[in-house]
């Protein structure tokens, strides 16, 4: 089993612009410090207009800052917004494609939806239209990325002619895709569509090997077309972290913070009303967060034997990562860091050593059902040279005339239409 850090760049109130800053450059001390330490995964999200729970619309820029301190850790949108309200998508691809580059080949491509009325109403989405957009876009981000050109395309939700969508990722034919999942039907969706299921809901690990067990089978089945030009088979749950020797110490510098996670993500998308600039979502989670109750998630607050048996109950039930939250509420950056330092010396080398005989293993056993899956996906066609459409510049179009004339405007250079093989007869 591997691990991952997971941030939402959460800044209760009140805050400050260096408070923001500060978030994002503790953030990154961290993913350095993970990278050293050998743990295998960061993801970090896109979601907007979120105050205090995530101040976090641009993954991209953070992951790009994180490919130049760091030399091995995967690098995860967990995720990229693909309704084209969001994020067109040969933006989501052109982005991708740069930081897969720029990384080396690092790059986890995790999609997604959305769930909140604060996005979704901010940018004009129809949240029943919300899983076909999603569906429509990533499939299409995923042939940019794969086609040489990308043919063009005209769906329900955007249209794009035949383009060559550059640069190409570092990993081809493109990054492993994922898809945030939070139900079981959504679990199962990923597993239709041949791609790794992001499961940001917080679920036991009894709850979890059913769960795995699903996804397997319809992974196998041939109910699998992949989405992608691969497939991605993998299941990842997060939970909530801090460690120390001390139990009741890990749940002093840990717990608060992992309430107001949980507190936080329901106000947004479940329970919460709320008024931009205005609400205080923190001053509210204080008055409540007694009568909060923590259970599911918090398993991996504790002292080392305590979260260890936590994870080697995920690792039975055949998860393939687990992802802990950390930087939440106000949990201190000295504190997340001695966290991570503890479990890398304690508790990630045996894991470790487990998950690289598992990893040949399961890989040996999905090889055929993979190809089979491959083999059922509907592909577009690739564009014919003659389909090939031959694009004007805009100043081919502009007679000499209308050159001359806009220079004498002041203008643009005038455009000189003359042949260059006729030029060099010339001279």
């Amino acid at each position: 089993m591997k691990f991952g850090m997971f941030y939402e760049h959460q800044v209760p109130r009140p805050w400050t612009p260096e408070r923001e800053r500060q978030v994002l450059m503790e953030a990154l001390d961290q993913v350095e410090l993970a990278d050293k330490l050998g743990i295998e995964h960061v993801w970090e999200v896109e979601h907007h207009f979120l105050e205090e729970y995530s101040h976090s619309p641009a993954p991209e820029v953070f992951l790009a800052a994180c490919s130049q301190r760091t030399k091995r850790i995967r690098l995860g949108h967990g995720i990229a917004l693909m309704p084209p309200r969001y994020n067109h998508p040969a933006r989501v691809a052109e982005r991708v494609a740069v930081l897969d580059l720029i990384s080396g080949g690092r790059v986890e491509w995790g999609t997604g939806e959305s769930a909140t009325a604060l996005e979704m109403g901010g940018f004009g989405i129809d949240p029943a239209e919300k899983e076909p957009m999603w569906q429509e876009a990533a499939e299409q981000a995923a042939n940019m990325l794969a086609m040489d050109p990308y043919p063009g395309f005209r769906g329900r939700y955007f249209e794009m002619p035949c383009r060559n969508v550059v640069p190409k990722p570092y990993q081809r034919p493109h990054p492993p895709m994922w898809v945030a999942c939070s139900r079981r039907e959504t679990i199962h969706r990923a597993a239709r569509h041949g791609l790794g299921a992001l499961a940001f809901a917080f679920v036991e690990p009894e709850m979890a090997a059913t769960w795995v067990k699903e996804y397997y089978d319809i992974i196998k089945s041939e109910q699998c077309v992949p989405l992608g030009h691969t497939v991605n088979a993998n299941v990842a749950v997060v939970s909530g972290f801090s460690l120390h020797q001390d139990s009741v110490e890990a749940e002093r510098r840990g717990l608060d913070g992992f309430r107001f996670f949980g507190y936080s993500l329901g106000h947004v998308a479940i329970f919460g009303q709320h008024r931009p600039g205005r609400t205080d979502m923190w001053q509210n989670f204080l008055e409540a967060k007694d009568r909060i109750p923590d259970n599911a998630g918090r398993g991996g607050i504790g002292n080392p034997d305590q979260v260890r048996d936590h994870l080697e109950r995920y690792e039975r039930a055949g998860i393939d990562q687990v992802i802990f939250v950390q930087q939440c509420g106000n949990n201190r950056h000295s504190d997340i860091c001695e966290s991570l330092e503890l479990f890398a010396k304690a508790l990630h080398p045996a894991f470790k050593a487990r998950d690289e005989r598992r990893e040949r293993e399961k890989r040996a056993e999905l090889a055929p059902y993979i190809a089979a899956a491959l083999a059922r996906k509907p592909r577009l066609a690739p564009a014919s040279d003659a389909d090939i459409p031959l694009v004007e510049s805009f100043g081919r179009r502009i007679d000499g005339a209308a050159a001359q004339a806009d220079m004498t405007r002041g203008g643009a250079i005038p455009i000189v239409r003359q042949d260059p093989r006729e030029m060099a007869k010339a001279k």
